[in-house]
């Protein structure tokens, strides 16, 4: 049987897609003009031409970038930082997450909101850079980027109602086989909990991508440079060019800053649908329990 749909009950659905494809819209165009302008010429960049398709289309920069081995090497250096810091992050996460989502934890009422509070509340800058630098050594290493980050507070919560929502009878069947609490943990709890180690992936993966903040205040070696703070010197000076003249400079420069950007963003929007699947899983069942 066919069920009716009201006149207003349509009314409202023509309403919400247009809203939607409008949502869409200002979402995506963004990206689209950012694409274009990075395959079109420079005199098409300065007459501002550019909307939704290349203008004078070339590859000149393309070519240009992948030929410059500054490059390569930033982007190596941002792999290396992702890859390491997602993995420190996840599992520390877990290993915080995990003894916290138990309530037969004598301190959990305790630890719980001295985690919490550091979401709200920070030491600022200045004492963070002086603890990094001055007491940890950590300055110009891989170290500082990758550590004083390592554990968000929002992805500890969301773990954490994730390992609530699993089964308790589980863990007690392992333990009445003799399974100790890591052999619970890795055996156990890990194997069932492929959705949100995705989503900490994601999560921890694109934070990394895309930080620039750290590095520009911790590294001094511009060949340690992450390529998100090599875009960001791009911008900036294409910004400072842009705001001096006119001239020839400043059109390859927005050009070279449009077609970093492109790549630079390129792997993760290769990797999410490959993760998106567990990132929706992850975050409906760790928001079922609090």
């Amino acid at each position: 049987m066919l069920q009716y749909k009201s006149k207003s009950y349509r009314v409202f659905t023509v309403i919400n897609f247009i809203i939607m494809l409008l949502v869409i819209f200002i979402t995506l165009y963004p990206v689209i003009y950012l694409v274009a302008q990075s395959f079109s010429n420079d005199a098409a960049v300065a007459s501002g031409q550019i909307t939704f398709y290349p203008i004078g289309f070339t590859t000149a920069t393309y070519r240009y970038i992948l030929r410059n081995g500054d490059f390569f090497r930033y982007y190596g250096n941002t792999i290396l930082y992702s890859v390491i810091g997602t993995l420190i992050s996840v599992a520390f996460t877990a290993l915080l997450a995990y003894p916290l989502s138990k309530s037969k934890l004598r301190l959990n009422k305790f630890l719980i909101p001295f985690v919490v509070f550091t979401m709200y509340f920070s030491g600022g800058m200045i004492p963070n850079y002086v603890m990094i630098t001055q007491w940890l050594h950590l300055r110009d290493t891989m170290w500082a980027i990758v550590l004083p980050g390592a554990v968000s507070t929002f992805n500890f919560l969301l773990m954490k109602s994730f390992f609530q929502g699993l089964p308790a009878e589980l863990e007690e069947a392992a333990s009445i086989d003799g399974m100790g609490t890591y052999g619970i943990f890795l055996k156990i709890v890990l194997p069932l909990s492929k959705a949100i180690m995705a989503t900490m992936f994601l999560f921890y993966v694109v934070g990394m991508w895309n930080e620039w903040f750290g590095p520009f205040m911790y590294l001094d070696t511009k060949d340690k440079w992450p390529v998100a703070l090599y875009v960001r010197q791009l911008v900036q000076g294409a910004n400072t060019v842009e705001a001096g003249s006119t001239s020839e400079a400043s059109n390859v420069q927005s050009t070279l800053k449009s077609a970093s950007m492109v790549l630079t963003t390129l792997p993760i929007v290769c990797v999410y649908p490959f993760v998106q699947k567990y990132f929706v899983q992850g975050m409906t069942m760790g928001a079922v329990k609090g």
